[in-house]
């Protein structure tokens, strides 16, 4: 995903294993086709996002995957016999997909997202065990030690946690990849949404033991609910439920964000930037179909209201009359308006709308103030190939001016975002100090 990666957990996948896909052996040759498809299943993993660091090679590990307890690094997974996964056996490979127990017998921190892999085919396993070890080049680099004090470091643990927390391997949804009626799509959709793609990981609300609440839209109404905090980033709800959710986006909508990081409400940012760059943007269109199909059916609890967004332009006029009304609207002139707009329409495409935009209408403002003060960078991909940059205004404003703004922004246009103090930005100011690059790099 770029640059040296911290977060809260971060959720995209931590492979490790090698497979074998008719027998245990290594000397198994796999067809060329096998290892196409398994390529393809990478794509549907995101596993280059976590298993490449920044100017790492790739898939060699070593990415920082900040814990609660420190830094974690992902691991190499390539071929190389003495550092990756060269020796593995499908059954290691499998065990360690399933269940998160890795080859020495240990288990695996819960920053890979096995509990989503646990639902995926046998057939894509093996394609994709096929893929990581025949048709990657093996690195030789060694995988790094966790950055946690001695004793938290420990592994016992994380089999109670596993037992507790991760639910056991089920057979796997059906999954029909070329069958495009609509209740076929949709299923497919739920396949790669709970399975390869892991998008809970991210956008479902986890408990105080950085455990999903929820594995599965059958679980109920807090899958992908959004709120759980990766890297400074609040990951938004992908469920139609309310405006910083999905319900004012059609399907097309959300399949043009997924293949271009852009689309009329809003654009890619923070670690979804990386989800777009190795995953999605790379992912065929009838698969986008299938997982905008199955969002779409996620709505809210029942009895709840939907709250969509409206747009109020009692703010647009003010500013169109030069009227200020809040030290944030004169920031927002001053410094935002000549891309965004005054009306906060900006140019859908090219700089992202503000009114409506899903990341101000929530209760947490923290992504708002961190793209102000860390900047952001809108990521080139094949159906999009305009790499477009929001610098930094960490070293222009100070923590006031940055929560001035950001409420303005939280409160003007119809948005129904939170408010921000200045203690609120010192906190996020330093906990991003380290960033050196725009966010998405």
């Amino acid at each position: 995903m770029k640059r040296r990666k911290t977060m809260k957990l971060r959720l995209l996948p931590v492979l490790a294993g090698a497979i074998c896909v008719v027998q245990s052996s290594g000397a198994y040759a796999a067809d060329a086709d096998l290892i196409k498809r398994g390529a393809y299943v990478a794509v549907l993993g995101d596993c280059e996002a976590c298993h490449t660091a920044h100017d790492g090679k790739s898939l060699a590990g070593g990415l920082a995957l900040q814990s609660p307890l420190g830094a974690i690094y992902s691991t190499n997974i390539t071929p190389d016999r003495d550092t990756g996964i060269g020796t593995w056996s499908y059954e290691d490979f499998a065990r360690l997909m399933r269940r998160g127990i890795r080859k020495d017998g240990s288990s695996v921190y819960p920053a890979m997202p096995y509990p989503s892999y646990s639902k995926m085919t046998d057939e894509d396993l093996q394609a994709l065990y096929a893929y990581l070890t025949q048709g990657v080049a093996p690195v030789s680099l060694k995988n790094r030690a966790p950055d946690i004090p001695w004793l938290l470091s420990a592994r016992w643990p994380l089999a109670i946690w596993r037992l507790l927390f991760a639910p056991s391997p089920a057979p796997p949804l059906p999954s029909a990849p070329h069958d495009d009626t609509s209740d076929a799509l949709v299923e497919r959709g739920r396949y790669l949404v709970e399975g390869p793609g892991h998008c809970g990981s991210c956008h479902t609300p986890r408990n105080f033991v950085l455990a999903e609440k929820v594995q599965t839209a059958a679980d109920g109404p807090k899958y992908l609910s959004g709120g759980f905090i990766v890297d400074n980033w609040v990951a938004p709800s992908l469920r139609s439920d309310d405006a910083g959710g999905l319900v004012g986006w059609t399907p097309e909508d959300i399949v043009a964000f997924l293949k271009t990081g852009r689309n009329r409400h809003g654009a890619t940012f923070g670690a979804m930037n990386g989800v777009i760059t190795h995953s999605t943007s790379l992912t065929d269109d009838h698969d986008l179909a299938a997982i905008a199909a199955f969002l779409k059916t996620l709505g809210p609890p029942p009895g709840v209201s939907v709250q969509a967004f409206h747009y109020d332009d009692t703010v647009s006029r003010q500013l169109f009359a030069g009227k200020m009304p809040s030290e944030g609207a004169r920031i927002y002139v001053d410094r935002c308006a000549a891309c965004h707009r005054t009306d906060g329409h900006g140019y859908p495409g090219v700089f992202p709308p503000l009114a409506g935009n899903p990341v101000l209408q929530g209760p947490d403002a923290t992504s708002a103030a961190h793209i102000i003060l860390s900047g952001g960078r809108l990521p080139g991909v094949a159906a999009a190939p305009s790499s477009l940059v929001m610098g930094s205004y960490r070293d222009v404003l100070d923590n006031q001016q940055i929560a001035d703004l950001v409420t303005f922004l939280g409160q003007s246009w119809g948005n129904h975002g939170a408010a921000m103090t200045a203690s609120q930005v010192a906190k996020i100011r330093q906990a991003t100090t380290d960033e050196k690059k725009p966010v998405g790099e």
